[in-house]
């Protein structure tokens, strides 16, 4: 704590000479921040990118605390320079606005996906292992990248444990089912939570990157179908291995969940088009009825399936909590570090990321789609897709009106950069680390970090290369 107080008190010394005037303005004064404001985030962002890879016991024990020191960072020195009230308000308009909405829904499509249980196995011949990877693919959109990749993880291992080639199984699963699949609605990956909450209509993402996802879909699935099929022949002259899991029927269990998760669609699109005009106001943040209701149903819903499912359906998926509160630690910390970001932002050309603004515009004044792809898709890479995305939605005006309109390509771009190359590592979106754990566990012989990101780098950036080339060059 005495470290704290002592960031604070530098950053209020540090600022002071600029802290009564901009105090009295509305909201956080972006133009007037310098990029010392954004350390924090980045250091935040770091620290999830490198904590599970460099020192991965002393992350499992203290993410929390790590998350809380940055935020603190955070909170402190604003209301140093800009007083308790505007602050608060800018971090509570964050939380209850957009982390309490976000947390509550990955947290039912969490509780309600581990209800569901594929049990029985099939054997993983190439053509199986295509039709499951586009099932998985396809499921992705509807329960999440991380509920799909839990769902189908374990059958593809099981469908694949004979075969002496069957890495290459579980990379392209992570590509194609734990984020690529997640492209077509708000619920299949965080980002575009994070658009739908910041006003971007349900079935715009649909409608806008069914192109984009069809085409790099199509293009991954069709370089697995040909690589397995190599290797599928190839083991013919290898020693046969015992199956363990010897094929069986293949049953669904938990069924009761898929209606469930069709409760959580219909509440999300019934907060999209049911408006009261009925809203409640805490420290100056109003939240309406409609999201309200929305996001109790939601959290009903995953209480009912805890109930209705039996506990031998989760067991047998290997459900637990720590994930989930592992993604609620964090994400309360990178919503609260990303506060003075989005301020400077918002400032354009006038703010501490003018420069990064120019590179994302073209001479002509408009938005370089192609920047913005491959800008989103870099950083979503080795830091979380989800801030990354609301970074750049903001440095792209951050009005929805005109993003899902006079702009649209340009968060197609955005989106499909979030979304896409979060594949490109183990670290780019939450549930490429929880697979690649399951399978080492499971006896995979998973490749190591850079060995994965030449696999990304043989597969996937040829691929959005020919998708930068016919969607946004």
């Amino acid at each position: 704590m005495k470290f704290l107080r002592l960031a604070a008190m530098g950053a209020g010394g540090l600022y002071l000479g600029a802290s009564q005037a901009l105090a009295a303005e509305d909201g956080l004064p972006g133009a007037a921040m310098s990029l010392w404001w954004a350390l924090p985030f980045v250091g935040l962002l770091i620290s999830i990118a490198t904590g599970p890879l460099l020192y991965a016991h002393f992350w499992e024990h203290h993410y929390g605390k790590i998350a809380a020191m940055w935020s603190a960072l955070v909170i402190l020195p604003l209301m140093a320079v800009f007083g308790v009230g505007i602050s608060a308000e800018a971090v509570l308009h964050t939380l209850l606005l957009e982390y309490m909405s976000f947390i509550i829904l990955l947290f039912a499509l969490f509780t309600i996906a581990g209800g569901i249980l594929v049990a029985g196995n099939i054997h993983g011949t190439p053509l199986v292992n295509a039709a499951l990877l586009l099932i998985g693919a396809l499921l992705a959109s509807v329960v999440g990248t991380t509920g799909a990749s839990m769902i189908m993880i374990r059958p593809v291992i099981r469908a694949n444990d004979n075969r002496p080639f069957n890495a290459h199984v579980v990379v392209f699963f992570i590509f194609l089912v734990s984020n690529i699949g997640g492209s077509l609605t708000p619920l299949g990956d965080p980002p575009l939570f994070v658009g739908f909450l910041r006003g971007v209509d349900f079935f715009w993402t649909t409608a806008n990157l069914w192109r984009e996802a069809l085409l790099v879909g199509g293009i991954v699935l069709l370089a697995f179908l040909a690589l397995d099929w190599v290797l599928h022949v190839r083991e013919k002259g290898q020693p046969k291995i015992k199956d363990p899991t010897p094929d069986s029927r293949v049953r669904i269990r938990g069924r009761a969940n898929f209606i469930l998760l069709a409760g959580v669609i219909g509440a999300i699109l019934l907060s999209a088009s049911w408006k009261p005009g009925v809203a409640f106001t805490i420290q100056g943040v109003e939240l309406e009825w409609q999201n309200l209701v929305r996001d109790a149903i939601i959290l009903v819903l995953a209480v009912v399936s805890l109930r209705v499912t039996r506990k031998e359906y989760r067991a047998a998926n290997g459900f637990s909590w720590g994930p989930i509160l592992e993604v609620g630690k964090l994400f309360a910390g990178i919503f609260v570090c990303i506060v003075p970001v989005i301020a400077i932002l918002r400032a354009g050309l006038d703010g501490a990321f003018g420069p990064l603004v120019a590179m994302v515009t073209s001479a002509s004044g408009t938005p370089n789609d192609l920047a913005y792809f491959w800008l989103t898709g870099a950083l979503s890479s080795f830091l979380d897709n989800a801030p990354t995305y609301l970074v750049f939605f903001e440095l792209a005006g951050g009005d929805p009106r005109a993003l899902m309109t006079t702009f649209a390509s340009t968060l197609v771009a955005i989106s499909a950069g979030a979304v896409f190359m979060g594949a490109n590592t183990y670290i780019g979106n939450a549930p490429n680390f929880m697979v690649y754990a399951i399978a080492r566990e499971r006896g995979v012989k998973m490749p190591g970090f850079f060995g994965y990101m030449l696999w990304s780098g043989a597969v996937l950036i040829p691929t959005f290369l020919i998708a930068g080339f016919v969607f946004f060059g």
